[in-house]
């Protein structure tokens, strides 16, 4: 379990993954080395997963997120697994989840238009068996953050 100066390294390359690791030790008050160590250690024992560039999606005009929501009538290890390949070929699928309730799967996609979105709809449709597919588009979004609450 990370102590206190390792949830702090946590919380500020959260915000800003470019910090050089001098900046990261002045920050959580030790030297560039231990604080290079403590970095690593992080890393081997899967608290980083990953160091990424978060993009402007309006420049790139993907601006429509689509909540689609999945129920299926097969609940077996076969169909999760072609479910779960199709998905993952389809980069417009941001996040996929497995639910509780009355939906089986919750998808997130992010397309530029109504049109992408119905592309992507026929090729998903085409390569999994789905009992229903519904669909919500966000009208605005009020919060949108990457950063775990530590």
């Amino acid at each position: 379990m990370p102590d206190a100066i390792d949830r702090e390294l946590l919380r500020l390359l959260q915000q800003d993954a470019t910090l050089s690791v001098a900046a990261l030790a002045e920050k959580v008050n030790l030297s560039t080395s231990p604080c290079w160590r403590r970095i690593q250690a992080l890393e081997d024992s899967g608290y980083i997963r990953k160091r990424v560039a978060l993009l402007n999606r309006a420049p790139l005009n993907l601006g429509i997120d689509v909540f689609v929501f999945i129920k299926t009538n097969e609940h077996n290890d076969v169909w999760l697994q072609d479910f779960s390949d199709a998905i993952a070929d389809m980069s417009e699928v941001m996040e996929a989840y497995r639910m509780s309730g009355d939906v089986d799967y919750l998808l997130r996609v992010v397309v530029e238009d109504i049109a992408a979105y119905d592309r992507f709809y026929k090729r998903l449709v085409s390569r999994v068996r789905l009992s229903d597919v519904s669909s919500g588009f966000a009208m605005e979004q009020l919060k949108y953050t990457t950063e775990l609450p530590l």
